[in-house]
């Protein structure tokens, strides 16, 4: 039996009018890998969420890109205009971690295996964090980007989520114009783009 195509967004958007009208504002612990990523997520979401960023991405390589990402992640934050408060929480920054879930999986194409691995990984330590401060729901803006499967990153967080009990909240942050309004807002906050992810497979498939 064939899967039938889910519509994310619309999942979202009868979420989100259900919380309203029952006058919620859920919390919600978003996985960030990169202030332009961020941008639209927290633009659409800080309206009907209270969020915590968790910053977690030991796929970066080099601790110099690392810093600088993650210093336009709190720049980012410090600026934009929130209708509900964003906080944000560095997860701990060990390469070595990347390294030992792509082991084996160097040579595999990108978005392949060894990228699912690392989302897997992300994903469930926003999980566990989300969990231990009871947060209502977890995310990542993994689903910005058009070069990733959002179906699949959203697989993963919905079996992340029955693995330890805490509920993940599906997006496809491409939808309405999602991606070109990050392109915007990064002009708008001169936010640093990068044209790979931050490990050093992706580098050198974008030299």
């Amino acid at each position: 039996m064939s899967d039938i195509k889910r519509n994310y967004q619309k999942e979202l958007d009868t979420l989100i009018s259900k919380n309203e009208k029952e006058s919620k504002v859920p919390t919600l612990f978003l996985h960030a890998c990169c202030a332009p990523c961020s941008s639209y997520a927290l633009e659409y979401l800080s309206r009907f969420f209270k969020i915590t960023v968790v910053f977690y991405n030991p796929n970066i390589t080099e601790k110099t890109e690392y810093d600088y990402r993650l210093s336009e992640e709190k720049r980012l934050i410090s600026q934009m205009p929130f209708k509900n408060p964003v906080k944000l929480i560095e997860g701990e920054y060990d390469p070595q971690k990347f390294f030992d879930l792509a082991k084996g999986l160097e040579t595999a194409p990108e978005r392949g295996s060894r990228c699912l691995r690392c989302y897997e990984e992300r994903l469930l330590y926003t999980a566990k964090i989300a969990k231990e401060h009871g947060a209502d729901f977890f995310a990542t803006t993994l689903t910005l980007s058009p070069l990733k499967n959002a179906d699949a990153i959203n697989k993963i967080g919905e079996s992340i989520s029955k693995e330890i009990d805490t509920p993940y909240l599906c997006t496809d942050f491409k939808k309405k114009g999602g991606y070109l309004r990050s392109i915007e807002l990064s002009k708008e906050y001169n936010l640093y783009r990068q044209n790979f992810c931050g490990c050093i497979f992706s580098k050198k498939t974008s030299l």
